[in-house]
């Protein structure tokens, strides 16, 4: 009997041990993970950001010179977006020289379509791309620029190019293509768009001229 009472203790033991051991390996691996794809992301908004405001065109680290998309801001005209949505700046010499807001369209085919929105310092589109979105493949993914160029015709447009009235798809009225078959995916990214320099042009003074972000302030504030 002593000999069974000290072998299911050893083999308790040996048990405690495996299972303190083998949490502790899951918990390294998920922290190795977690920060593989923390740095991942990082890398991947880098590359969206930078499709829009090359990184010759500005001499910050974009991704930690950001404001936070709080009360201070009518974040109606950006869509309903995540909470802390970030807007990235680019700095040239320390002045801003172009802002990339976050923008989601809620009036999509099929749902909301998730945008980025690069607005020079005068007001005119650096560009536009498309991050998330579940349109019908084919027809509203031209939205994509791996698809279509369709997405490209924003840049350098501006409230004044064309005239608000003309901030239309074709088939309302507007200067913007629509795709064969499938008008309401263009026409809720031209109108998200649209928002977007009205947000620009209602808080340029603080998109612009607010103080830069403490070194590793991520969210700007």
């Amino acid at each position: 009997m002593h000999e069974l009472i000290s072998s299911i203790r050893r083999n308790a033991v040996g048990l405690a041990i495996f299972a303190t051991v083998t949490a502790g390996a899951i918990a390294t691996a998920q922290l190795l993970t977690a920060e593989r794809i923390k740095q991942n992301i990082r890398m991947a908004e880098s590359r969206a950001l930078n499709q829009l405001v090359p990184t010759s065109s500005y001499d910050n680290d974009l991704l930690n010179d950001t404001l936070t998309v709080d009360s201070r801001f009518n974040q109606q005209l950006l869509g309903p977006l995540p909470e802390n949505a970030l807007i990235y700046r680019a700095r040239n010499d320390g002045e801003v020289s172009a802002v990339i807001l976050p923008a989601v369209a809620p009036d999509g085919y099929t749902t909301s379509i998730d945008l980025i929105v690069g607005v020079n310092r005068d007001g005119t589109l650096a560009g536009v791309r498309v991050v998330a979105h579940r349109e019908t493949p084919g027809l509203g993914d031209k939205i994509e620029a791996r698809k279509s160029d369709w997405i490209t015709s924003f840049t350098g447009k501006s409230l004044q190019n064309p005239i608000a009235e003309q901030w239309a798809v074709r088939k309302d009225g507007g200067e913007f293509d629509q795709f064969t078959g499938a008008t309401i995916t263009p026409r809720a990214v031209v109108r998200a768009v649209k928002r977007a320099l009205l947000f620009f042009d209602m808080h340029r003074d603080l998109l612009l001229n607010g103080r830069a972000p403490y070194q590793g302030d991520s969210n700007g504030n």
